[in-house]
């Protein structure tokens, strides 16, 4: 890494902080670092869910199916994302929750990127979406 490029592989870089690629929770001289926007590569067996439905959100998502079957549950709509490039946008004060019809990757950009979002081992064994 030099002071303004990183270069990586989304897989293996994702495994070192819950999937997430991009956002303020880099270190601050890491190109990585943004307080505008949130990248992640979450990659979910079969059957993986979200322990409970987020609640509160204040920020705008973009989920993108890279490949696998996955269910995203809004209030009032589920969607499902089955063709790679199928993709849900959600705003803010839209509650979530999803769920991994098959084993599935999927990138999720939100903006902004805000701290107090970081789910606990105790309720969550992944990081909100």
């Amino acid at each position: 890494m030099t002071d303004s490029v990183y270069v990586g592989n989304a897989g293996k870089d994702a495994a070192l902080d819950r999937g997430w690629l991009l956002g303020h929770f880099q270190d601050a001289s890491d190109p990585r670092h943004s307080q505008d926007v949130e990248i992640k590569w979450g990659v979910h067996p079969r059957g993986d869910e979200r322990a409970q439905w987020v609640t509160g959100e204040e920020r705008t998502a973009l989920l993108v199916l890279i490949s696998g079957r996955f269910r995203v549950e809004l209030p009032g709509r589920s969607v499902l994302l089955a063709e790679q490039g199928d993709y849900v946008v959600w705003g803010r004060g839209v509650d979530h929750s999803w769920f991994a019809e098959e084993e599935s990757v999927v990138l999720t950009v939100r903006w902004p990127s805000l701290p107090g979002y970081k789910a606990t081992e105790a309720t969550e064994a992944t990081e909100a979406v």
